[in-house]
């Protein structure tokens, strides 16, 4: 009784972990992959508390998953092939220069984070504002709270 108590612990503690990382598969590191992310942010590196760009940390909280209609609008990804990503919360000041003196959102804190993951490719987009950024096509083409969308790679 006591190994078959033992085996079940040690599957669910596994299952856990695998459900975990399919939940939040951007953790880890990520090299610039688009000119944006290389000239602004740098390599970035996500954990479970914080988000590490260009050797600065900044404390990140997840909000809420993305909806599949929700990233498709946020990373133009076709509909039928966009998957779950990620809403944060977080504060970056505007003060903080980033990569060559370059903020995330101008004169403006940097508030929430989107993130998606596809294969081997990380998209961010970060925004700004109190509230948390409305998610399809015609807010985000109305929105002034977008900041930069960005690329990068495992």
């Amino acid at each position: 009784m006591r190994k078959l108590l033992s085996a079940l612990a040690v599957a669910l503690a596994v299952a856990c972990a695998i459900d975990g990382a399919a939940q939040q598969p951007e953790k880890g590191y990520w090299r610039a992959a688009s000119h944006t992310a290389a000239s602004v942010t740098g390599d970035i590196t996500i954990s479970g508390s914080k988000i590490t760009i260009n050797f600065k940390n900044f404390l990140i909280s997840p909000v809420r998953s993305l909806k599949p209609e929700e990233v498709s609008a946020a990373f133009d990804e076709a509909l039928d092939t966009a998957r779950q990503g990620w809403l944060y919360r977080l504060n970056i000041p505007a003060s903080q220069r980033i990569s060559s003196r370059n903020t995330l959102c101008g004169n403006e804190e940097t508030d929430w984070m989107a993130t998606y993951v596809a294969g081997n490719t990380l998209k961010v987009v970060f925004f700004t504002g109190d509230n948390a950024p409305v998610m399809t096509f015609e807010a985000l083409q109305n929105s002034t709270s977008v900041c930069g969308s960005y690329t990068y790679v495992r």
